[in-house]
């Protein structure tokens, strides 16, 4: 064990977090990860109660979390897989002890006050709040690798969030999409995006033979989307919706470009941006992503449709919301900020 990472995740018991507490225990540079709950008090349980498929294997305990826990253990890098608001109040002590924090949340992935708002924190110390906020760098690896090397706070993104910012990225960085005639999104979404706890939309009655959308114009990514791709609130329509699946995301993205280009072009757009970006696959036309594609892997697989007029083009994109849209990508943010190969752990 001596010179491996020493992790803790708070929230193992989530769908998420037990995504991210399998891909710890098998990464070949980190320790046997340490489980929190939220809950005080002595015992904490064991994971396998959460997730019965883990009896057998040894055992998972849960400790109760407090900072004294964490030092006492000597962790390097606390994993937060909670709710946004108690890792908004938990990350200024946790970084003032000198902890790096990986947050699944949306506590910290929104820089502008106006986008923020959507979630209606109350910060009890708004001075500490907003210096941890100054620290927390967008967990995109392959758009932000360097910013995520020294980063003592990453804000890992939302799983709709990267399913579009990827697809539409390389494009606006290219000049290529006449911002002006707007940018279009229509994403599909398997339950587990919507977490463990089961409410009258999420449960199976309400699901199963249903196809539904959902928080239009309303939904917490879209100011994820608008920030990162730089765009003004009035230049993306974001229109998410619920599929009768457990996992997997499917975005069909529509974009008027600003000139007649070739399909050849737009591939070669899309190649030339994620080169060496394992984690990212581009399709070749007429070839299309599907959900199935990319379960239970932490790809993101993009393809497109150019209209015969060069102009109208149509992009899907695919991850695994559990994977590449939460615990996948935060492992891949770890193995940036320690240097490590981005696939380290996620083949």
């Amino acid at each position: 064990m001596e010179g491996k990472l020493k992790t803790a995740v708070l929230g193992a018991t989530g769908y998420s977090g037990y995504e991210l507490t399998r891909l710890l225990l098998r990464h070949p540079r980190s320790q046997k990860p340490l489980l929190l709950k939220r809950e005080s008090g002595s015992g904490g349980g064991n994971l396998s109660d959460a997730f019965p498929a883990l009896c057998g294997n040894g055992g998972y305990p849960l400790e109760p979390f407090s900072l004294e826990t964490l030092q006492r253990s000597g962790v390097d890098l606390l994993f937060l897989a909670t709710p946004h608001e108690l890792s908004r109040a938990l990350v200024p002590e946790i970084l003032r002890a000198g902890i790096r924090v990986i947050d699944l949340s949306g506590a910290w992935r929104l820089q502008r006050p106006e986008h923020r708002n959507v979630y209606g924190f109350d910060d009890a110390d708004v001075k500490a709040a907003h210096e941890a906020m100054s620290k927390a760098v967008y967990g995109i690896p392959e758009l932000r690798t360097g910013e995520i090397t020294d980063a003592v706070l990453v804000a890992n993104p939302g799983c709709y969030a990267t399913s579009v910012i990827l697809a539409v990225a390389p494009l606006l960085s290219a000049g290529l999409i006449d911002r002006e005639r707007g940018i279009i999104s229509d994403s599909k979404s398997g339950v587990s995006g919507a977490g463990k706890e089961a409410t009258a939309r999420t449960h199976f009655v309400s699901i199963a033979d249903n196809f539904s959308a959902y928080a239009v114009f309303k939904h917490r990514h879209l100011g994820e989307m608008v920030e990162q791709l730089n765009l003004h609130s009035g230049e993306l329509i974001f229109t998410p919706h619920l599929l009768p699946i457990p996992r997997g995301i499917l975005s069909t993205i529509y974009v008027h470009l600003s000139r007649q280009c070739t399909t050849a072009e737009v591939e070669r757009c899309y190649r030339d941006h994620y080169a060496g970006r394992r984690w990212v696959r581009v399709f070749s036309p007429p070839q299309l992503p599907e959900i199935q594609f990319s379960l239970h892997s932490n790809h993101c697989d993009i393809g497109f449709c150019l209209a015969d007029d060069g102009q109208r083009l149509v992009i899907v994109s695919c991850i695994d919301n559990l994977l590449k849209g939460a615990a996948g990508q935060a492992v891949q943010n770890m193995n940036v900020m320690h240097g490590w190969n981005e696939a380290e752990g996620l083949q």
